[in-house]
């Protein structure tokens, strides 16, 4: 579905789904005139989903859960068309466009969560689906299923719903800064680059909001990179996108298996080459950002020359070689970081970059690596690094290859 106020990703997988049916309808707010294909896919999904995602939370729904909340039942608000009309002053303010649908700023009481003026009350990020869009529908339901019962800091809120003749819609906080795409690889001389602090920060966040949700291994989010993470203004991160989330396995099996669905370049190789996803098959995908974390360098990229065109076939090899984090770590940044806390960032990254997903360590090992390299950066005096990096290269870094053209399993779209 992508993220609500920076780029994104959208289209879901078209096998069936299990999903919570808590407090979702059947059936349309105020019509029963929804397309039969709609009404088709919620009775097979709801029918199938009250068991799983509702079983398999309440076995820990009264466990201490790390800094979040896995609620019983919903607690979204049910928004009707004509209240979403108002509160964006009739669609008026388009903050972002995916494949999905588009998304609006509208403008809601804090308190009441109605309509108001502009100017009162909390900003808000509401995105209307495409009414020809049967997968942004399951997309849709995924959203509100997933988000509607788990809550965390480090999880973007949504604040409710609505379903209401064709038209379907969800309504988040509005987050400030926007994707953490949008900063990490802009250009723009005039704007001061992401620090490394900064980034430590968000990376950290970013792992936290993981880790709650592999709890108990619950959910794989499937689909973790760098346009899936909204900033708040000060910079925290919050996970987005609960599209292409799915339950973990259950029963003692190891992983489920599914139609490969995601974004090239960040999905781990045994799901490409088998579709079995296992939990930390979502731990590659981190190890993947915490590499354009450090390099500032997308995923992947066409435009830059051939064998640099896959971040992490490039270099992979050189995290293992302690004394080379220079010639990759971001120009931007040198002088920010110790000696240290980049090696063991490198280190990490190497280790969820495993190919078995058996060797890889869980998200809670990598909360507590990254807090120690969070000390350690505080702690330690900042070294330049002068030596060449490979931003210094041939590699044309004002030119790499933009989000939308990035090519993703499925036709996943970019964007909203």
């Amino acid at each position: 579905m992508g993220n609500c106020w920076g780029s994104g990703s959208s289209d879901t997988d078209a096998t069936t789904h299990v999903y919570s049916s808590t407090n979702l309808p059947t059936t349309p707010g105020t019509s029963n005139n929804c397309s039969n294909n709609m009404e088709s896919s919620v009775t097979s999904s709801i029918s199938n989903s009250r068991s799983q995602f509702s079983v398999s939370v309440s076995e820990i729904v009264e466990e201490e859960v790390p800094d979040g909340q896995i609620l019983e039942t919903s607690n979204l608000k049910v928004f009707t068309f004509a209240e979403l009309k108002a509160a964006t002053k009739n669609f008026n303010t388009l903050l972002g466009e995916g494949g999905f649908g588009k998304v609006y700023k509208g403008w809601l009481d804090e308190r009441t969560l109605t309509p108001s003026k502009v100017g009162f009350g909390m900003i808000v990020a509401i995105k209307k689906l495409k009414q020809e869009s049967v997968q942004g529908f399951e997309e849709w339901q995924s959203e509100v299923n997933f988000l509607g019962r788990l809550s965390h800091p480090n999880l973007v809120k949504l604040l409710g719903y609505c379903w209401e003749d064709k038209e379907l819609l969800l309504v988040y906080e509005f987050m400030q800064k926007g994707s953490l795409e949008n900063h990490l690889f802009r250009r723009n001389p005039s704007v001061e680059p992401l620090s490394w602090e900064t980034r430590l920060k968000i990376i950290n966040g970013a792992a936290r909001g993981l880790a709650f949700l592999h709890f108990s291994e619950k959910v794989i989010f499937r689909d973790f990179k760098a346009s899936n993470l909204l900033l708040d203004g000060h910079y925290n991160a919050k996970i987005s996108d609960f599209g292409l989330a799915k339950l973990g396995p259950s029963g003692g099996d190891s992983h489920v298996t599914t139609r490969v669905m995601g974004t090239y370049g960040y999905a781990a190789p045994e799901y490409i080459a088998t579709g079995h996803l296992y939990v930390k098959s979502d731990v590659y995908g981190f190890g993947v950002l915490l590499l354009e974390i450090m390099t500032g360098l997308r995923a992947l990229d066409t435009k830059r020359p051939d064998g640099q065109q896959n971040l992490v076939d490039w270099l992979k090899p050189t995290l293992s070689h302690k004394r080379k984090f220079k010639t990759f770590m971001d120009a931007r940044i040198e002088g920010q970081y110790s000696s240290k806390a980049a090696t063991q960032t490198a280190e990490l990254t190497l280790k969820c970059l495993e190919h078995d997903p058996k060797n890889r360590p869980s998200m809670k090992q990598v909360v507590e690596a990254l807090e120690r390299i969070e000390s350690l950066n505080k702690e330690r005096p900042k070294e330049s690094s002068k030596s060449g990096s490979i931003h210094s290269s041939t590699t044309p870094r004002h030119r790499q290859q933009s989000s939308s053209q990035r090519p993703q399993f499925h036709s996943r779209q970019h964007g909203t």
